[in-house]
């Protein structure tokens, strides 16, 4: 098992910025891709960013420019944090962001996106123009 939980939210104005944070602990494999994913009501979930445990990241095309994910190398044992520092927002960014966690295989190919084992309980980001 792995709990994520996300933290960093809130209510900001067009073109300012926020940090998410996504504390992961438990059962965390060594190889592993932490991925940050956004849904608004009525809207199917979207992948915003994700990054593999050898730093490698995948954004989309709202999030390239725009966003950036990191994750803290202080590498703790069974537990890891992941950071999505939101630059620029626009009210097209209003939605609950969730944090989610996949064990990757070593070798071989693999998606990075869904499906993801765990997952946060979310945390809501509100842009007003």
């Amino acid at each position: 098992q792995v709990q994520l939980v996300e933290s960093g939210g809130g209510s900001v104005q067009a073109g300012g910025s926020l940090r998410l944070s996504c504390t992961a602990s438990g059962s965390i494999h060594s190889v592993n891709a932490i991925a940050w994913y956004r849904q608004t009501p009525g809207k199917q979930r979207e992948l915003a960013a994700s990054i593999h445990s050898d730093g490698s990241r995948k954004y989309t095309r709202f999030s390239k420019d725009r966003f950036t994910i990191s994750r803290d190398i202080t590498n703790v044992k069974n537990s890891a944090t992941v950071y999505l520092q939101m630059n620029n927002l626009e009210p097209e960014d209003t939605a609950v962001y969730y944090c989610a966690y996949k064990e990757v295989p070593k070798t071989g190919t693999w998606s990075w996106l869904e499906p993801y084992d765990f997952w946060g309980q979310g945390t809501q980001v509100i842009v007003t123009s």
